[in-house]
C-alpha cells in the first residue's frame, strides 16, 4: 500500500488507475487465449478418438451369423469391409441363443448377413426386427423356390451350402448387398466376387468327381442328422440322418432301432459324425449294429452347420468342403 500511495503521489492517481485496468486487460486476454487453446486441443482429441473408432476406419461393419456366410463376405468384401461372425467352430445355429455381445454386434454393424429359411432359429426374429432400420439380408433370398429341399415340418431345408451351386447364388446376394451398401466400392466387390465364383466352379466338380469315384453300391452317407441333403442331391449320394434337418428335434430308441436295421441289413461299413453334434447319438447307433453281429466305424467326423477353426483349411467353407468330399470318399470308396 506504501509503494501505490508512493507511486500516486508521483505519477498522479489517474494514471496509476489506467496503468492497473490494461494490466487486468492483458491478464484476462491471456487467460482467455489459454482456455480457447485447451478447448481446441480437446475439441480434436475427441474428434481423431471418435474418427479412430467409427469414421478412421472407413471399411464396411458387416456383421454374420454362420461361418459360411462370414466367409463369403470377407472374400467377397476384401479390404473394404470388416467381418465379424457370431458363431464360432462346432457352434449349432438351431439351437443358438445370442448373447448381450451378440446383440451389441448386431447393433453396431452397418450389414447384417444371415444364412435364412430358419437355420437360425429364434435369431431370425431379432434380425428382421433389425431389418427395419439397417441393412439386413438373408443370403438365401434369391435362391429359386425350386431348388429348395422341403422338410417334413413344411419349411425349407436351410442347408444349402452343400450344394456348392446354390452357395454360389449366395455368394453374388452378398456381392449385391455389399455393392447397394457402398457403391464406391462397386468395382472392387465385382472383381473379389468373379473370383471366388470361379473358385466355387472348381470346387462344385471336384466334389462331384471325387464323390462319383465311390462305387455306386457304396454310396451311402449316413449322418447324425440330415443336414446333407442337398449334398446327395447335387453329387449322387444316398444320405440318411438319425435326427431330422433340425438338431432341435428329438430323436427316440425307435429311430435308433430303424437306423441299426437299416446298416445291418445293407451291410453299410461307415457312419459319420458331425462336428456341431454330440456322438452319443451315432455311437448308441454302432453298439447297437455291433450287438446284431455288424461291425461298424466311424469314417470321420464331417463339418455340417459350422466350419473349422480360424486358422485351418477346414476354417474356410472351400476347405471345409473338400475336408468333408475326401473324408467321405476315403471312408466309402
Amino acid at each position: 500500500m506504501k509503494q501505490l500511495c508512493v507511486v500516486k503521489k508521483r505519477f498522479g492517481g489517474d494514471r496509476v488507475n489506467k496503468v492497473a485496468s490494461s494490466v487486468k486487460r492483458l491478464v484476462l486476454l491471456i487467460l482467455f487465449l489459454t482456455l480457447s487453446a485447451v478447448l481446441v486441443a480437446g475439441c480434436a482429441e475427441t474428434s481423431t478418438d471418435e474418427g479412430e473408432g467409427r469414421g478412421g476406419d472407413s471399411r464396411v461393419k458387416v456383421t454374420a451369423t454362420i461361418g459360411m456366410v462370414a466367409d463369403a463376405a470377407k472374400e467377397i468384401g476384401g479390404d473394404s469391409v470388416q467381418v465379424t461372425g457370431l458363431m464360432g467352430p462346432g457352434v449349432d445355429p438351431h439351437l443358438y441363443k445370442a448373447s448381450q455381445g451378440d446383440i451389441r454386434k448386431l447393433e453396431d454393424a452397418d450389414v447384417i448377413l444371415y444364412s435364412g429359411l430358419h437355420l437360425e432359429g429364434k435369431l431370425t426374429d431379432i434380425l428382421e426386427k433389425l431389418g427395419e432400420e439397417k441393412t439386413v439380408k438373408a443370403v438365401t433370398d434369391n435362391i429359386p423356390a425350386d431348388r429348395l429341399r422341403g422338410s417334413s415340418d413344411g419349411a425349407y431345408d436351410p442347408h444349402v451350402w452343400f450344394d456348392v451351386e446354390l452357395w454360389m447364388s449366395a455368394a453374388e446376394t452378398i456381392r449385391d448387398t455389399l455393392i447397394e451398401y457402398d457403391p464406391a466400392h462397386k468395382a472392387d466387390y465385382e472383381e473379389r466376387a468373379a473370383g471366388y465364383l470361379e473358385k466355387l466352379e472348381e470346387l462344385d466338380l471336384y466334389a462331384a468327381e471325387r464323390i462319383g469315384s465311390i462305387p455306386e453300391e457304396s454310396r451311402v452317407l449316413v449322418t447324425a442328422h440330415d443336414a446333407f441333403g442337398y449334398f446327395g442331391d447335387a453329387y449322387g449320394i444316398e444320405v440318411i440322418g438319425l435326427q431330422g434337418i433340425s438338431t432341435a428335434s428329438e430323436y427316440g430308441a425307435k429311430d435308433v432301432a430303424d437306423l441299426r436295421n437299416l446298416l445291418v441289413e445293407r451291410k453299410i461299413k461307415a457312419v459319420f459324425v458331425e462336428s456341431s453334434v454330440p456322438k452319443k447319438s451315432i455311437e448308441a447307433v454302432i453298439e447297437g449294429a455291433r450287438r446284431e453281429g455288424h461291425e461298424v466305424k466311424i469314417g470321420g467326423e464331417l463339418f455340417s452347420d459350422a466350419m473349422g477353426k480360424d486358422g485351418t483349411t477346414e476354417g474356410t467353407y472351400i476347405g471345409m468342403v473338400r475336408h468333408n468330399v475326401d473324408t467321405i470318399v476315403n471312408a466309402l470308396k
